[in-house]
């Protein structure tokens, strides 16, 4: 098939008798007709003329050959390609073969032991139900209860026991009164040791200034000026309110029973020429 294609391949010149026929008949015009020369013109144009038949006929040839040769690839290429799929789907099917046949020994192995255990629970409820219960045994022996002696009363014992109190005396109920009272008192100093709870409040204050050529800072300073027991200040920021101006919103913890939010905003309402107002945004208790 190389040869062939080197054939298919090679340029040939099919129109040479035309070129060679103009060629004649331009020397026949310059020197005359010549009856022998035009009949071997004659047979040497049929003779090229059946030379290029010739090789058009085996171009063509060539061309089927070359096309049924592309397509034998084809096909070829396309049956390996088959082939190859064919045998993944084939290994494909041999694993999952295998691993089903794993899987289905793991579940008659589990199927087994959970056979033995049920055996083996049912032998013992067996055994269980055939065992009368014990009975059952005291805990601790009755004491045995032994006859209180009547004592005979005479004449003189009766006189006496009518001044028996049977509801106790004085002496006892003075007795447990002292003991109550020494009670009452040492819960009484248990309790005085205990620390006593201070309830404390989270607040955090709006304090707005008058318009926005207040010095923020310097409010702030007066605000945490403002010193007095129970009363610690905390972080601090400034709030966008409008127009330029912004609110100082500043946190503070103080002791409820020494300090409130009407004091607060009392003692810091005292800075006029900075302060405008003070409001309370939240309160919380701690």
């Amino acid at each position: 098939m190389s040869g062939l294609q080197c054939l298919a391949s090679e340029n040939i010149w099919f129109d040479k008798y035309r070129y060679d026929e103009a060629e004649r008949r331009f020397y026949e015009g310059l020197n005359g007709p010549s009856t022998q020369q035009q009949q071997q013109d004659r047979e040497v144009n049929a003779i090229l003329q059946d030379m290029a038949k010739s090789r058009k006929n085996i171009l063509q040839s060539l061309n089927g050959a070359k096309t049924a040769l592309q397509q034998a690839k084809g096909r070829q290429q396309k049956r390996q390609h088959r082939n190859s799929s064919s045998h993944g789907g084939d290994q494909e099917l041999v694993s999952r073969m295998k691993s089903l046949e794993l899987e289905n020994q793991t579940l008659h192995k589990v199927v087994e032991s959970m056979r033995e255990a049920l055996q083996k629970l049912e032998s013992r409820v067996a055994v269980l139900e055939k065992t009368p219960a014990p009975a059952a045994v005291p805990s601790a022996k009755a004491a045995p209860v032994k006859a209180v002696p009547v004592k005979q009363v005479n004449g003189d014992d009766a006189d006496d026991d009518d001044d028996f109190d049977l509801f106790g005396s004085d002496d006892e109920d003075e007795e447990a009164e002292r003991l109550k009272q020494e009670r009452v008192e040492a819960y009484a100093a248990k309790k005085a040791k205990k620390p006593a709870l201070i309830a404390k409040s989270s607040i955090l204050l709006d304090v707005k200034p008058w318009d926005d050529e207040t010095d923020m800072a310097k409010l702030e300073e007066c605000v945490r000026s403002v010193q007095m027991d129970g009363l610690l200040w905390g972080a601090s920021k400034l709030v966008p309110v409008g127009y330029g101006i912004k609110k100082l919103q500043i946190n503070c913890v103080v002791e409820d029973d020494k300090v409130g939010t009407d004091i607060l905003e009392e003692e810091i309402t005292k800075f006029e020429d900075f302060v405008q107002s003070v409001d309370v945004a939240a309160f919380n208790k701690i």
